[in-house]
């Protein structure tokens, strides 16, 4: 009996430990809160920031040029996550992009439902003005557009990292859309952790219901 003990504790101890590391979580905890009381999408008809776990990203008016970045959230995060009922990716884009974007979404779909992928089209101004209201270290380009996407949760608040170890000063605003390595290492990783942050608070809210 003991010998067996021993064996099997053998053969899945390293299994547990291997599957702790893999999963190369950051934090345990809630992810940081870095921008508060980001505005509401005043003009989109049917899309809000309240109450969802957002995506957000600027595609900019050259959208054909942005098509490799959309892919990449399609395939490394979009399709992982948006069963999730509270999940949605919005992209910010100029007026006059609406032809571009359709055959985007056509491509898009061919991979994955694109129900959750939501499109907003504004002037560049308000493009400019909410981006600035997000508080981050970034820039948009001349087209209005950043390969950067960012979280955004259920409060209207950038979430992100405070110590990351590849950024500069620490803090980590948004994901590289033209990277798979940081979408796959981080972006995955801090999507989770959001995730897994509102159904922990689900469920002590309906277990503290139930009392």
């Amino acid at each position: 009996m003991k010998k067996t003990f021993v064996l099997v504790t053998l053969f899945i101890l390293p299994i547990v430990v291997y599957i702790f590391f893999a999963s190369g979580v950051y934090n345990f905890g809630k992810l940081p809160t870095l921008t508060k009381n980001i505005p509401e999408l005043s003009t989109a008809k049917g899309v809000q920031l309240k109450e969802k776990i957002t995506v957000l990203g600027f595609l900019g008016s050259d959208i054909n040029n942005k098509k490799a970045n959309a892919f990449n959230l399609n395939q490394k995060i979009y399709k992982r996550f948006y069963e999730f009922s509270d999940f949605q990716f919005v992209m910010m884009v100029p007026e006059g992009t609406e032809q571009q974007v359709a055959e985007l979404k056509k491509e898009l779909s061919a991979i994955a439902d694109v129900q959750k992928w939501q499109f907003v089209y504004t002037n560049e101004k308000e493009i400019a003005t909410f981006f600035e209201s997000l508080e981050t270290n970034l820039a948009l380009d001349k087209t209005m557009a950043t390969p950067y996407v960012f979280i955004i949760d259920k409060d209207r608040s950038l979430r992100g990292r405070d110590d990351d170890e590849d950024e500069l000063e620490g803090t980590k605003y948004g994901f590289d859309a033209t990277s798979v390595a940081d979408l796959n290492n981080k972006m995955v990783d801090d999507v989770k952790i959001i995730l897994a942050e509102y159904r922990l608070a689900l469920k002590k809210n309906t277990s503290d219901r139930s009392k």
